[in-house]
């Protein structure tokens, strides 16, 4: 398998530390509020590594976090704690919200067909490993105490900034004024905050009552979990400029040496091909998207066809077209169900199907080639090959039904292929396009209608 590491930049053949097995941390939710579908894109992407991994034949020892104390309003130290702040909003006490908000990451990810890592671990259980961090930080000569907390001094850490490719020197410069002028620059980044009175969620500590930073409880919890070096640690991008920057320096700080061979990030999710933002009222969860008549797992079909490491543009139109698309695909793939053997051979198309996941993890190229293969003559083996893709596709595949309405009419995949060109050139403004396209649909037989929930496609009488 080759894959893009954000460390080099460079697209590299996976080679793991010990042979047959992977050790991998995945940055998890901060459980304060609702997972939106961009935050489901990154466990998406997460869980086609973790397949391609396990179809490859590796044993997985994976680790995801759950955030439920230290993660700040900003991902750098402004702010006051987001667990704190939602128990005040809501008038429960934190365990509650996380609690919560967990239970519901865990029902979002289980309908999407999200495999769980191996080891899910809450930053409030590991507080005991996250003060011990601290302290060897501190003894190392790598962290400073202030009146507000510890941190850590990012001036004393010469590769810092190698991950984003940002230089210290230009960070300091363009340094917006410190409100807390005890740091020593403007970049360094709290390991420990000290808890004023008022503060709901607090642990005793060497310096007092206090909580975690962000960035030390994954790099605690990896350490605990997979040693000081390991293999693969996957988030968003997001997360590059500071938090994963930050937990580098920690590691490295202490071990003198590389702490996680491959870096791998998940692009964001666009909507409208503009920013998914909260206070923008566009950041849709499952709960929403079912609503809207669509099912968990023609979402996860919907990003299934960009790669992981490209920007995604959520529509609604573009989710119309993966649910008709995902239905057609689950119609064809149950006549090859209910077919018997036939000799077919389908070594082609495995091979194709491993080539493209196992390059950067193509799956948009491995789901053309499971299409092809489906589109041939109804045969058992064909079905027997699409179960096998479906161990890294994780759409279910199995559950394709032979009593589905075949007189249904269907729309032509080339239709709808001219359908998704409107959309996008309806997304870029481009109204020429748009219509000239409208015509070509119209001249081929279908007629595309725009609604307020995306385009409807129906034949001519």
């Amino acid at each position: 398998m080759k894959i893009f590491n954000t460390l080099t930049r460079n697209k590299e053949e996976f080679v793991p530390i010990n042979k047959g097995e992977v050790r991998m941390y995945s940055c998890g939710p901060t459980v304060y509020n609702y997972a939106h579908i961009g935050n489901l894109r990154t466990y998406i992407f997460m869980d086609i590594l973790r397949r391609v991994l396990k179809y490859d034949g590796y044993k997985l020892k994976g680790v995801m976090n759950i955030t439920d104390v230290g993660h700040l309003l900003s991902d750098a130290d402004d702010g006051e704690d987001k667990m704190a702040k939602a128990a005040k909003e809501q008038k429960k006490a934190p365990e509650e919200i996380a609690e919560y908000y967990t239970n519901i990451f865990f029902k979002d990810i289980d309908r999407l067909n999200i495999t769980r890592p191996e080891i899910i671990a809450k930053a409030t259980d590991n507080i005991k490993e996250m003060i011990d961090y601290v302290v060897e930080l501190y003894k190392a000569g790598y962290a400073y105490e202030t009146s507000d907390g510890i941190y850590f001094d990012i001036s004393k850490f010469k590769d810092y900034g190698k991950l984003s490719g940002a230089k210290l020197d230009d960070q300091l410069a363009g340094a917006r004024v410190e409100v807390n002028s005890e740091k020593r620059h403007p970049a360094d980044f709290a390991l420990w905050k000290k808890a004023p009175p008022e503060h709901i969620m607090k642990w005793d500590s060497p310096w007092g009552k206090g909580y975690p930073g962000w960035h030390i409880e994954c790099s605690a919890m990896g350490r605990k979990f997979l040693g000081s070096h390991f293999d693969i640690h996957t988030g968003g991008v997001d997360h590059i400029p500071i938090h994963h920057e930050n937990e580098i320096a920690q590691n490295e700080a202490l071990t003198k040496d590389k702490a996680v061979n491959y870096w791998v990030h998940g692009e964001f999710m666009l909507v409208d091909n503009g920013k998914m933002s909260k206070s923008l009222g566009n950041t849709y969860t499952i709960d929403q998207l079912i609503e809207k008549g669509y099912k968990p797992l023609d979402f996860r079909y919907f990003c299934l066809n960009a790669l992981y490491s490209k920007k995604l543009n959520f529509t609604f139109e573009g989710m119309d077209a993966a649910k008709t698309s995902y239905a057609r695909l689950m119609r064809l793939l149950a006549k090859h169900k209910a077919a018997p053997l036939t000799d077919k051979n389908v070594t082609v198309y495995m091979n194709d199907f491993e080539d493209a996941v196992n390059d950067d993890l193509n799956v948009p190229l491995a789901l053309g080639v499971l299409w092809n293969m489906v589109k041939e003559a109804p045969s058992q083996e064909i079905y027997q090959a699409a179960l096998k893709m479906d161990k890294v596709f994780g759409l279910d595949l199995d559950k394709c039904d032979i009593t589905e309405d075949e007189t249904k009419e269907e729309i032509p995949q080339n239709i709808l292929d001219l359908v998704n060109e409107r959309a996008a050139a309806k997304a870029e403004k481009n109204w020429t396009k748009a219509d000239e396209l409208r015509a070509k649909i119209n001249e081929l037989g279908y007629t595309v209608k725009d609604t307020k929930d995306g385009a409807v496609v129906t034949k001519n009488q």
